[in-house]
C-alpha cells in the first residue's frame, strides 16, 4: 500500500516552476537600484572585459546560497535556531542583531531609490508624502495579511518575470557583440585598471577598485544567502525537498546574475565610455527598445526595482532579529512584524531627514559599513561551519568542492572587510 500512496504523492507535486519562491526573494533583495547602477557602470566602463568576473562570483553567491538552503531543509530549523541550539543564544543574538541593524541603516537607501524614481517621473511631487504614504501602506499590510510569505512569493514571480521579459528583449533590440561577449567570458583584466588600495588625497577618498569592489558586493551577499535557511523554513520544505531547494537556489541565483549581466552588457553596448551614474544616462539604455519615452519607462522600471528590496529588506531584518533573540521567526508572527516596522519607520526618518537636508546621513554609512566587515565574515564563517557538521546535515555535508568554493567566497568577503575597514580609518582619520 505504501508505494501506490507515495506514487501519488509525488503526482500530486507541484510543477517545478510553482515550487521556486525562496531564492527568487533572496534575488529580489539583492537585485535592488544598487546592483543595477553598478552593473550598468562596470558595462559602460569596461564593456564586456569584467563580464567573467560578474558569472565568478555568481558562483560563490550560489554556493552560499545552495549552503543556506540545504542547511534550513535538512537541519529542520532556521541557522540563528541551529547556533543556538550548539553555542547558546547569545551568540545567536550577535548575529541576528548584526544582521537586523545592517538592514536598518541600508533602508534609507530603498527610500531615497523610490524618491528618486518618483521626483523624476513627476519632477513637482513632494516626495516626503510618497516615503509617508508608501510606509504606512506597508504597515498596515503587515497587520492585515494572513499569509506574508505566499503574497511576497508571488510578486517577487511576477515583478522578476517582467523586468527579465523587458531587458532580455532590449538586450535583442540593441544588438550586443557576440564575439565581444564570449570574449568577456574569459578572464583578463582591463587596461588601465589599477589594484590599487583606497588612498586620501586633498581631503577626498580615491579608490581605484570601487566599482570592482560594489559589483563583488551587490552580487555576492553573504547576509541574503544566510537568510535563505529562513525561507525555505517558511516554504515549509524539509529534508524531502532537499534536491527542489537546490534547484530553487540556482534558479534564483541564475536569474539575479542573468539580469545583471543582460544590463552590464546591455550598456556595453549602447553606451560605452559614458558615465552610468545617473538616471538620464543610464535610461539612453533603454532607447532601442522604448525610443524617445526610454526616460519615462526607465524611472517607471527604477521604481520597480526599488520596490523589490524595499519590503523584503525590513522584513529580513525583522525576522532575523526575532529570531535571533528566540522569538518566533516566521514573517506572519507577532515580533518579526514589530521589528519589520521599526525598520520600516528608521529608515523612512533617516531618508526624510536627508532630502530635507540635501545631505547623505554619512554616520549612519559609516556604521552601517563598519557593521559589514563584521557581519559577512561573521554569517559566512558560520554558515561553512553548519554545513559541515555531521549533527546538522548527516550525510549531506559539504563536499570538498563546496568547501573550496566556500573558502573562496570567505576570502573575498574578508578582503572586501579589509578594503572596507580601509576606507573607514581614511574617513576617519
Amino acid at each position: 500500500m505504501a508505494e501506490p500512496s507515495t506514487a501519488s504523492n509525488l503526482d500530486k507535486r507541484p510543477p517545478w516552476w510553482r515550487s521556486l519562491g525562496p531564492a527568487l526573494i533572496t534575488a529580489c533583495v539583492v537585485m535592488g537600484p544598487g546592483s543595477l547602477l553598478i552593473s550598468a557602470n562596470v558595462g559602460a566602463n569596461h564593456r564586456y572585459e569584467l563580464l567573467w568576473l560578474l558569472v565568478s562570483t555568481g558562483v560563490l553567491m550560489g554556493t552560499y546560497v545552495t549552503m543556506g538552503a540545504r542547511i534550513g531543509v535538512v537541519g529542520g530549523a532556521t541557522p540563528c535556531t541551529l547556533v543556538a541550539q550548539r553555542l547558546g543564544r547569545p551568540i545567536a543574538a550577535v548575529i541576528g542583531i548584526n544582521l537586523c541593524l545592517i538592514c536598518t541603516t541600508f533602508q534609507f537607501s530603498n527610500n531615497l531609490a523610490v524618491a528618486a524614481a518618483a521626483e523624476t517621473l513627476v519632477p513637482k511631487l513632494d516626495t516626503h508624502w510618497v516615503l509617508l504614504g508608501l510606509n504606512g501602506l506597508i504597515i498596515v499590510f503587515l497587520f492585515l495579511a494572513t499569509q506574508i510569505y505566499r503574497f511576497l512569493e508571488r510578486t517577487m514571480k511576477i515583478m522578476v518575470g517582467v523586468m527579465l521579459l523587458c531587458f532580455v528583449i532590449n538586450l535583442v533590440i540593441a544588438g550586443p557583440n557576440l564575439l565581444g561577449i564570449i570574449k568577456g567570458l574569459v578572464p583578463s583584466w582591463p587596461e588601465g585598471l589599477s589594484l590599487g588600495v583606497p588612498k586620501k588625497i586633498d581631503g577626498a577618498i580615491k579608490d581605484p577598485m570601487i566599482l570592482i569592489a560594489s559589483l563583488l558586493g551587490t552580487t555576492f551577499s553573504v547576509a541574503a544567502a544566510f537568510y535563505q535557511g529562513n525561507l525555505v523554513r517558511e516554504k515549509g520544505w524539509t529534508i524531502k525537498e532537499y534536491t527542489r531547494g537546490i534547484g530553487d537556489s540556482i534558479a534564483g541565483v541564475g536569474i539575479l546574475t542573468g539580469i545583471s549581466a543582460i544590463i552590464l552588457i546591455t550598456t556595453a553596448t549602447v553606451i560605452p565610455g559614458q558615465q552610468a551614474d545617473n538616471i538620464g544616462v543610464l535610461a539612453q539604455s533603454l532607447r532601442p527598445f522604448l525610443g524617445p519615452i526610454a526616460h519615462i519607462f526607465f524611472c517607471i522600471g527604477l521604481l520597480a526595482v526599488a520596490m523589490n528590496p524595499f519590503l523584503i529588506n525590513a522584513m529580513i531584518g525583522g525576522s532575523i532579529l526575532a529570531d535571533g533573540i528566540g522569538r518566533a521567526p516566521k514573517l506572519s508572527d507577532l515580533w518579526p512584524r514589530r521589528f519589520t516596522v521599526a525598520v520600516l519607520l528608521i529608515g523612512m526618518v533617516i531618508a526624510m531627514l536627508a532630502l530635507r537636508t540635501g545631505q547623505k546621513p554619512v554616520k549612519l554609512i559609516i556604521f552601517g559599513q563598519a557593521l559589514t566587515v563584521i557581519g559577512n565574515p561573521l554569517m559566512a564563517v558560520t554558515m561553512l561551519w553548519l554545513a559541515n557538521r555531521k549533527d546538522v546535515m548527516g550525510d549531506r555535508r559539504n563536499t570538498l568542492v563546496l568547501n573550496i568554493l566556500g573558502g573562496v567566497g570567505l576570502l573575498v568577503v574578508l578582503l572586501m572587510a579589509v578594503r572596507v575597514l580601509w576606507r573607514l580609518v581614511l574617513m576617519l582619520s
